[in-house]
């Protein structure tokens, strides 16, 4: 599957990092993971961090797929509102969803924490309304995350003027937000993964998998057979064709990054994140060499050669958005490029075994605008699971809900 058009910025500026072994002769583990981009690398740290024998099998080189594409940033807020989550499941699972979600950047904080060059950096999140009728929901928004405990302010037009700069209704100002490079982190992840012992092979495409109550089987394209305890199905929005149905819609997001500018120049965007209330939404973020990410533009698309097509022109009207939402802001673009992602009808991932396959092959669809985020919790998720141990988000985020 094709997941990508132009020139991802991570791709150009990291390259091939490292070429890891093709998968050569039959293997046996605790735990087999297919995909290694940045949610298997999560999971494959986690698992093999407490005990278990992990091999990972990637079809491309590693992280080349999507999270060579991803913007990177990591939020606890879901694409659907907390109020609107709470009317659907409840207030306590929408908060409870909210609050894990926050919690995970902690967590992303320390896994990256070995390595300055996987740019981990604390930043804000501004989230303003794109409209002056969406300032209603935006202030009902913060109001709820307030009562659960989120730091979260609501800033009127005047400051918005003000301090950012920003002609908006409203705003809220969150300060749980992050930014990473996520592949380079997979990278690190797994070259650490590597030197402990555990399998990491890419280049190797799994083409057949049979699985019974007791374990998994799985047969490679040059015939290799990898025998596991379980299975981890990582491959991000690819992973849908293992299954009868379709779970997500699958689209295409576009952005583009400028070439380095100063301080003066990104003002607050150089430790802010920036989106909006209109969907599909403008959002934009910048790097440790303070190049100004933008993206958005999100359609509909799922076709390789016509997500291609429009990438240029796609980047194009990012940066007519971007002027007028900051017309003295002068920026060259560098790089543009697409990316696939997929949605949820409600936002949330899922997570654990899905009842086509019975409870040894486990689905992690870390669907959504904030896929790492949930990329960490399902690590944690998973391996409650395989230790036969209750996780608070399993109801949630499992294919359970779909039952409700």
């Amino acid at each position: 599957m094709d997941l990508k058009s132009g020139y991802p910025y991570w791709a150009v500026k990291n390259g091939l990092m490292q070429a890891f072994p093709q998968l050569e002769e039959d293997r046996r583990c605790d735990v087999a993971i297919i995909g290694g981009g940045i949610t298997g690398a999560l999971i494959a740290n986690e698992l093999a961090t407490h005990g278990f024998d992990v091999v990972v099998l990637e079809q491309r080189d590693v992280g080349w797929g999507s999270s060579s594409a991803s913007t990177a940033l990591l939020q606890y807020e879901i694409d659907t509102h907390m109020v609107d989550l709470a009317r659907q499941y409840g207030e306590a699972d929408a908060a409870l969803a909210y609050l894990a979600c926050a919690d995970a950047i902690d967590q992303l904080r320390e896994v990256a924490a070995p390595w300055r060059d996987v740019e981990f950096a604390r930043n804000q999140s501004l989230y303003y309304a794109s409209r002056a009728r969406h300032v209603r929901a935006l202030k009902e928004e913060g109001e709820l995350r307030a009562r659960h405990g989120l730091q979260v302010e609501l800033l009127e037009r005047d400051t918005l003027l003000d301090q950012y700069g920003l002609d908006a209704p409203a705003a809220l100002l969150s300060q749980q937000a992050a930014r990473v490079d996520p592949y380079r982190l997979a990278h690190r992840l797994l070259q650490r993964l590597q030197r402990d012992g555990a399998g990491i092979f890419d280049r190797t495409r799994v083409e057949d998998i049979r699985a019974t109550s007791r374990g998994v089987t799985l047969r490679t394209s040059q015939g290799q057979t990898v025998r596991a305890g379980h299975l981890v199905m990582a491959a991000g929005y690819a992973s849908q064709q293992w299954l009868k149905k379709r779970v997500a819609r699958n689209r295409s997001s576009y952005a583009f990054i400028s070439d380095p500018m100063d301080a003066d120049a990104l003002g607050f965007l150089e430790d802010t994140l920036l989106w909006e209330s209109a969907r599909p939404y403008l959002y934009m973020r910048s790097t440790s060499d303070r190049r100004l990410l933008v993206g958005g533009e999100d359609d509909t698309v799922d076709i390789p050669a016509r997500r291609d097509a429009r990438v240029e022109k796609k980047a194009a009207t990012l940066m007519k958005k971007l002027q007028r939402l900051f017309p003295d802001m002068v920026l060259t673009p560098a790089f543009s490029w697409a990316g696939t992602f997929a949605e949820t009808e409600d936002g949330l991932p899922f997570f654990g075994p899905h009842p086509q396959w019975g409870p040894r092959v486990h689905f992690a669809m870390a669907y959504g605008g904030n896929g790492i985020t949930y990329s960490m919790l399902g690590a944690g998720l998973l391996r409650a699971l395989m230790e036969r141990r209750k996780h608070k988000l399993w109801p949630l985020f499992s294919f359970q809900r779909l039952e409700r």
